[in-house]
């Protein structure tokens, strides 16, 4: 007869999860705030009964570190602490600094090690200059992005969004992106429900897409002449149907060759760059404001199957249709749900 478990041992089963190990890097001065978002969010995270997170806060030289505020605070953990980190985050100062070298090293060495690496605000300064961010595409706070850009080349910015996940590499815009970068990293490792009720512990709004803009709904450049406005209003009222450059082209009465070169310069994207937008707006306009199945959502903006819907809006939001509509559908809501939240 199998031996009974002691009440020790079931204790020990139920807790067996190992917190998740975040190390974050404050750089000095450090934007207190940035060192505010993890704790407030990390901490929160129970999973099986104990803690989600284990979170350590390492600067380069232990002791006290300046904040941008004017005060002071005590850190007693150096870069070792990066060692022993399943995630290491980067917090930031909030403006332009010069990465301290033994933290490059250590952001570095952490990647090479096969860890999660993210920052916030100004922080992926150090991951650009540990070269993370070559060939990936990265954000961070829009007053610093052209600085970003023009110092990393290499890197693809993309400066109006409110956080982007290439491979292990996290970056966030600034301030309360870097809470839509938490709440994206606990989804990740514990699921949506876990993040919500984080986000509702901590007054925050629910998890919201990488890919929304810092400020408003635009992720198109502004258009610069109106010879294709014809163009583009007849493709909007059939985008329900397959249409091609060929298609597009012969209701322009123009070649192939001359409708791109037009809509490029007006629009800043080629014709079939600005379908897809459009066809991805409908969706999620559809999956907002009707009960349509998946199926009929994708055959009436035109991208044809529940699953090309699917791929579609998680490259564009990060969220698959169904999670989309259970976060901003308006159904039975007085005068809809902002879907637009400035960061």
């Amino acid at each position: 007869m199998a031996r009974p478990k002691s009440v020790k041992s079931v204790k020990s089963a139920k807790f067996a999860h190992r917190p998740h190990r975040v190390a974050v890097i404050a750089p000095s001065p450090v934007s207190m705030f940035n060192l505010a978002i993890p704790e407030l969010l990390f901490e929160k995270v129970e999973v099986a009964g104990g803690p989600g997170y284990e979170m350590v806060v390492c600067t380069p030289q232990p002791g006290t570190v300046a904040t941008t505020g004017g005060l002071s605070l005590q850190v007693e953990h150096g870069l070792d602490a990066v060692r022993d980190a399943d995630t290491v985050l980067v917090a930031g100062t909030g403006h332009r600094y010069e990465p301290h070298p033994r933290t490059v090293a250590a952001v570095r060495e952490a990647a090479d090690a096969g860890r999660r690496i993210a920052s916030i605000c100004s922080g992926a300064f150090v991951l650009a200059e540990a070269g993370l961010l070559d060939g990936r595409s990265a954000t961070t706070y829009w007053q610093l992005a052209e600085e970003l850009r023009s110092r990393y080349p290499a890197l693809d910015l993309k400066g109006d969004v409110l956080y982007v996940e290439d491979g292990q590499v996290m970056t966030s815009s600034g301030y309360a992106a870097g809470i839509d970068l938490c709440l994206h990293i606990i989804r990740t490792d514990y699921g949506a429900a876990v993040a919500n009720q984080v986000a509702r512990a901590a007054l925050v709004a629910p998890v919201r897409p990488g890919g929304q803009t810092q400020f408003t709904q635009t992720p198109l450049p502004p258009e610069r002449g109106n010879a294709c406005a014809d163009t583009r209003g007849w493709a909007m009222r059939h985008l329900d149907e397959p249409l091609t450059l060929t298609d597009l082209a012969r209701q322009a009465g123009v070649s192939v060759r001359t409708l791109t070169r037009r809509f490029h310069a007006e629009s800043g994207v080629s014709p079939l760059q600005w379908l897809l937008h459009q066809r991805v707006e409908r969706a999620k306009e559809l999956l907002e404001t009707t009960s349509l199945s998946m199926d009929r959502v994708a055959q009436a903006c035109g991208l044809g199957t529940a699953d090309s819907l699917r791929g579609h809006l998680v490259r564009r939001t990060g969220l698959t249709p169904s999670a989309y509509r259970a976060q901003f559908s308006r159904i039975g809501t007085q005068g809809g749900r902002n879907t637009s939240i400035a960061a």
